[in-house]
């Protein structure tokens, strides 16, 4: 981001601010998404995100943190989305991936289904630290410093939520191997 765009927001220019929200908006989204799996949520996160932002953008210190400051105002507002979508909409349905716009292969639409029902598993807490740390790319020092938890913390969460990931994807494995195998038996008796 570049820090002159930031200092000159941090002024009060809005025309500068809207050019740093329309360059920061598609990753900050993505970032929501990945957190909170459901659009509309995101978006909300997202708009409420940008709206600390330009609230908050004088109290900024460092310019060139901006960056890494409004994936924290994100995170915070993806928590806050998270506790309002369990109060109001208890049996919210999580958005599936998009299609794919060319033909997929049905193995690679059964992992990104078997990967999806593991991230549901994981809490608000562990999507954050699991996003920021392989969607996002950030270091893991560097996720601990956006939550504003220790680092070893954050390295926890990390490994608990590949660990419940693991263990969603095993036990749908085995499910559906025997569920295959159940199938595969009442056809053949079935069959004449």
């Amino acid at each position: 981001m570049d820090t002159k765009l930031v200092t000159r927001a941090q002024r009060g220019d809005q025309a500068a601010f809207a050019e740093i929200a329309a360059a920061t908006y598609g990753r900050l989204h993505s970032l929501a998404y990945g957190i909170l799996r459901d659009r509309a949520l995101a978006e909300d996160a997202v708009q409420q995100a940008m709206l600390d932002a330009w609230r908050n953008l004088p109290k900024l210190r460092d310019p060139a943190r901006f960056e890494a400051w409004t994936y924290r105002l994100t995170v915070n507002a993806c928590y806050a989305e998270s506790k309002r979508a369990r109060r109001w909409l208890p049996n919210m349905p999580i958005d599936s991936p998009p299609e794919p716009v060319a033909p997929d292969e049905i193995g690679p639409v059964a992992e990104r289904e078997l990967l999806d029902r593991g991230f549901r598993q994981l809490s608000v807490d562990q999507r954050a630290v699991l996003v920021l740390r392989h969607l996002v790319g950030l270091p893991l020092e560097e996720v601990a410093a956006t939550l504003a938890i220790p680092p070893g913390t954050a390295r926890s969460r990390l490994y608990r939520a590949l660990q419940t990931m693991r263990a969603s994807i095993d036990a749908d494995t085995r499910a559906s191997v025997s569920g295959s195998a159940a199938m595969t038996e009442v056809s053949q008796e079935a069959a004449p």
